[in-house]
């Protein structure tokens, strides 16, 4: 089986694992010790807080340096803490996949695998990476881009339901998160939704809470800590996003091409 690792296991990069691990793929994947990740219930990073997670009939486990081969042998994605993805030496994927999401290039680099694809703005493909893949929603999004770079972040979220900027729910103040609503849960204009300490933060508009970073984690000012979906749909909260899934399809693409193209691997048929 060919061996993937993916830097980063928020949304996104569950997205682009949940693609390749149904096409045969073996998934490691790497973050930090306390992800950020803000819509939990359909990211493997809370596999790192939980142990186990499952996401459209994909199980994730937290694994270590010593279990992980046992694990994605037997079809699980692989979930480790591993903030500078140094396991790569000793897992020698044959595709490396950075769906961190920075929007920079952070530590990626054409070398590390024979294939390597990264994903949003920060890298320049055939130099950073041999693919990068478009990550702005429109009629782009997914594009394979094998010479150049993605299209420059411009800070504005994606357009959801008519909602960009104020779906967002940002840190009023240095604190810690305590939660007043909870995940998936429908939320009135102005409703407390949490607290950062002492500071109560309210929905700007009636929606669905569809990301809501860990409790009791430590924020700072501005950052991003929430999500509100005016389309109010509680089933999206535990589902894959469009976005993830035409990042999952590209990546699931541009890994094979280039394994053909490199005659590394390909589609087979037994006989």
């Amino acid at each position: 089986m060919i061996k993937v690792l993916i830097k980063g296991a928020g949304d996104l990069a569950t997205g682009v694992a949940i693609a390749l691990n149904n096409s045969g793929f073996k998934v490691l994947m790497t973050d930090i010790e306390q992800p950020t990740v803000i819509r939990r219930s359909v990211s493997f990073a809370t596999a790192i807080y939980n142990k186990t997670v499952s996401v459209e009939g994909v199980e994730a486990q937290l694994v270590d340096s010593n279990n992980y081969e046992q694990i994605i042998s037997n079809g699980k994605v692989g979930v480790i803490i591993d903030p500078e993805a140094t396991i790569i030496k000793s897992y020698k994927p044959d595709v490396v996949v950075d769906a961190i999401l920075a929007k920079k290039n952070i530590g990626t680099t054409i070398n590390d695998a024979p294939i390597v694809i990264a994903l949003g703005p920060g890298f320049e493909a055939a130099k950073d990476c041999h693919l990068a893949i478009e990550t702005k929603r429109g009629h782009y999004l997914g594009k394979l881009i094998y010479q150049g770079s993605t299209i420059a972040n411009t800070g504005i979220p994606g357009e959801i339901g008519g909602r960009k900027e104020e779906r967002v729910i940002k840190a009023p103040v240095d604190g810690r998160i305590t939660w007043i609503r909870k995940l998936g849960d429908i939320v009135a204009e102005a409703e407390p939704v949490l607290k950062v300490d002492d500071t109560i933060v309210r929905a700007a508009f009636t929606g669905c809470l569809r990301g809501l970073l860990m409790e009791g984690l430590s924020v700072h000012k501005g950052m991003k800590i929430g999500d509100i979906d005016p389309r109010r749909d509680p089933n999206y909260c535990t589902t894959l996003s469009d976005k993830s899934r035409a990042l999952g399809r590209a990546v699931l693409e541009g890994a094979l091409k280039l394994g053909k193209d490199n005659g590394y691997f390909g589609v087979t048929k037994n006989v």
